[in-house]
């Protein structure tokens, strides 16, 4: 498994009472990164999640959006994508700007040519970078030397955008704001994902419980900043190996790939100690009866969710797909325009 550096502490902001309004947010967005959720107030998280929910409400209304006419966004891909191409590529054109798409294997960044000139040549062509990499710590060259936004579309240390749309679509299902209010649980891996739930829970103030198999939870480091920021924002965290005291009485059952990209050796072990954390019916039974489950996509189904949960009544796995779009939408006319 891909390592990435430690996690710096930042300063904090209070966020309030869970489930009541955000306050203003005190700066303008505009030129920020988006690394890490962890680098974000609430009020912050709020002004996007706001924006997302407008988005898609004028998307579904046919109502033109073009706040990012003559903008241009280059994307680079170390990794595979369909979720993250489609949606920010489409969100661009949506939203009157254009998208770049810089495969890996033209742009051969680190070899061909290094992180920071790589960072220097787009900051004079484009007006924001999007970047899906195996090390964050390729993210935060990019945004040490790039004077533009450089967006998160995926790192070995966490994956913002998903939770973002996420979030959204927590808040479709369950109401506008009352996020504070639910018991969100995560069963499986505890990667990106689960790094990401622990910086927004940090964050927003909300209610986490991890079930990972030992040995397989998260990294130290980041429970102990989202800890950190959940000691301001009265949110909690609890990390189990037992996946049914995860998931009783849970309003949001989240699950992910027990193989992400770049786990490939450890497949033969991975499909050993993981099956006790799959999200069947026997699991979803444990939770609240109007539960949602979650699953951030690509879905290895009869591993770590079965058809009959993908497909079922309580799982919203597209409504995050689709959300994916508007979240994005959300980011980007927020880190450009302001």
């Amino acid at each position: 498994m891909a390592t990435a550096e430690p996690i710096a502490p930042a300063a904090q902001a209070t966020n309030g009472t869970p489930g009541t309004p955000a306050a203003p947010i005190e700066r303008s967005l505009r030129g920020c990164d988006l690394l890490t959720l962890a680098d974000f107030t609430g009020p912050e998280l709020r002004a996007i999640l706001d924006r997302a929910h407008e988005l898609k409400r004028l998307q579904h209304e046919r109502v033109p959006h073009r706040w990012l006419e003559g903008r241009t966004l280059a994307m680079i891909f170390e990794k595979p994508s369909l979720r993250t191409r489609c949606t920010f590529e489409t969100g661009m054109t949506q939203l009157g700007g254009h998208a770049i798409d810089l495969a890996s294997e033209h742009l051969q960044m680190g070899t061909r040519e290094s992180v920071p000139d790589v960072a220097r040549n787009l900051e004079r062509w484009v007006d924001a970078i999007m970047a899906r990499v195996f090390l964050h710590s390729t993210l935060e060259t990019l945004a040490r030397f790039a004077r533009i936004p450089v967006i998160n579309g995926l790192s070995d240390l966490v994956h913002p955008c998903q939770i973002l749309a996420d979030l959204q679509t927590i808040e479709e299902h369950k109401g506008h704001g009352q996020l504070g209010g639910l018991t969100i649980s995560y069963v499986g891996d505890g990667f990106n994902i689960t790094h990401s739930l622990l910086f927004t829970t940090g964050v927003l103030g909300l209610d986490l419980r991890i079930a990972t198999p030992k040995g397989y939870e998260p990294r130290a480091d980041v429970v102990a900043r989202a800890k950190e920021l959940a000691a301001s924002s009265d949110g909690r965290i609890e990390i189990v190996n037992d996946p049914r005291a995860a998931v009783k009485d849970a309003d949001v059952i989240y699950t992910d790939s027990w193989i992400s990209m770049g786990q490939e050796a450890e497949r033969a072990e991975r499909q050993r100690v993981f099956p006790p954390y799959q999200v069947n019916r026997e699991l979803v039974a444990l939770a609240r009866r109007d539960v949602i489950v979650m699953h951030c996509l690509p879905a290895h189904r009869g591993e770590e969710i079965t058809d009959d949960v993908m497909d079922g009544p309580h799982s919203v796995v597209f409504d995050q797909a689709e959300n994916r779009l508007h979240a994005q939408k959300a980011i980007l006319t927020l880190l450009i325009n302001g």
